[in-house]
This record gives C-alpha cells, structure tokens and sequence, in this order.
C-alpha cells in the first residue's frame, strides 16, 4: 500500500476534517437534547470556544515536543510546519474548555456529552493516517505478525492506526452507553484509558527523538497527564453508584 505524498497528505487531511466534522455534529446532537440547550446557548458556546482554541494550542505543542528537531527548525526559520497531535488536541482542549468554564463561572460537566463523538472523529482520523502510509508518523514498527501491512517500502509493519480504531470505538460506546451516575466519570475514564493506550502502544512505534529512558515524548506527556489526572479519574469513578 503506497500513495504519493500529495494524495497522501489530502487524504490525511481529509479524513482527519471529516472526523472533526463528524464529532463536533454529533455533539451539537447530543447537547441539543439537554437542559442547557444547543451548541450557541451561552455556557455552551464559552465551552465550545475554549475547547477549539485548547485543542488548536494544544496539538501543536505536544507535536513540538515530540520532534523537537522540526521546533529547533522552526526556531531557525527554516520553512517547515508542524504537525499535530491527538494527545495534545484532547490536553490541550481540556485545558480550554476548564478554563473557559473557570471564566464564565461553569460548575457544571460537561464532557460526557464529547466521549463518543471524540471516539468517533478520532477513528475517522485514523483512517486519513493508515491511508497516509509512511507519509505520516503513525505506523508501527516492522512485525511477522500475519497482518502486518506494507506502507510502502517492502516492510510488514504494525498498523497502529488500526490499534487504535479497535481500541476507541468500543472503549467509547461502553463509555457512552453505561451512563454513570456521576457527571463527568465516563470522560474522565476515557481521557485516562486512551493516555494509557497511547503509551503502552507507543513502545511498538518509531521513536523520531528519545527522551529519558528512551521514551518518546508523547509517553512522557501521557505520563505526566496520567499522574495529574488519573487521581480525578479514580475520585469520580469510586464517586459512581
């Protein structure tokens, strides 16, 4: 399986705006059938606001993290753009929608209604990255295992992308159909088991630059979420009848 860099990187794009599309109108659908109204009503508005700047912040930080060599680039003025990254969209898009609820005075949660549209659009992206091949830096390391995939360049290679589509969409519709009693648990375990999930299946990926104890810096990120979070996580979970 091989495409060319130019419909590699539409594909990619393309699948990735659809899954962003696709999530965001499935939550409208879901919050227009709640007290708090529709996607415009004030406090939702102030959370939609702060989740796309979050996330827009968020994605292009840790990418920078994680290739430090394309920041360094940057610093020099050499024409490159950075890439994204899922981890930091969902951090950084938590963040924002925190801080704009911090702002508009929201104590209310309101990320439960995002778990199965974030599982969703997430699934649709990874297609865009499994098409996009060698062209982009999600596939795993060469395997013998029988469905290995050839991105290209003659090497049977784990297809991560697919990992994390079977790993998402049923972590998402459980979330999402087992209605926890305390707002905002089935967010939080989501956040928490896909920063687990992406560390874990991060070892059976190329490392573009090693941080300490040659982890990437997508796994020191998850690490440092994890520790912040995963206590919120266990709160709310032991919280639920």
């Amino acid at each position: 399986m091989a495409l060319d860099s130019f419909t590699a990187a539409w594909a990619h794009s393309g699948f990735a705006w659809a899954g962003m599309a696709i999530g965001a109108a499935m939550w409208r659908a879901t919050i227009r059938r709640q007290p708090t109204g529709g996607a415009l009503a004030p406090g939702n508005f102030a959370v939609l606001v702060g989740l796309l700047m979050g996330a827009a912040l968020g994605n292009k930080a840790v990418f920078l993290l994680e290739r430090p060599d394309v920041a360094l680039a940057l610093w020099q003025g050499q024409p490159v753009w950075p890439g994204q990254s899922i981890v930091g969209g969902l951090l950084g898009g938590l963040i924002g929608v925190e801080v704009a609820k911090k702002l508009t005075r929201q104590t209310r949660s309101t990320g439960d209604a995002m778990v199965w549209p974030i599982a969703v659009g997430l699934a649709i992206g990874r297609v865009g990255c499994y098409l996009a091949g060698l062209h982009d830096d999600t596939y795993g390391l060469p395997t013998t295992l029988p469905w290995g995939v050839d991105f290209g360049d003659g090497v049977p290679r784990h297809p991560t992308q697919l990992y994390e589509i079977a790993f998402v969409l049923p972590l998402g519709w459980a979330l999402h159909r087992a209605r926890l009693a305390t707002p905002g648990a089935a967010f939080k375990l989501f956040l928490s088991s896909y920063l687990a999930w992406r560390f874990v299946v991060e070892f059976i990926k190329p490392v573009p630059v090693a941080w300490p104890l040659g982890l990437s810096g997508i796994q020191w990120t998850c690490l440092v979420a994890l520790a912040v979070y995963l206590p919120l996580t266990l709160r709310a979970t032991r919280a639920t009848p």
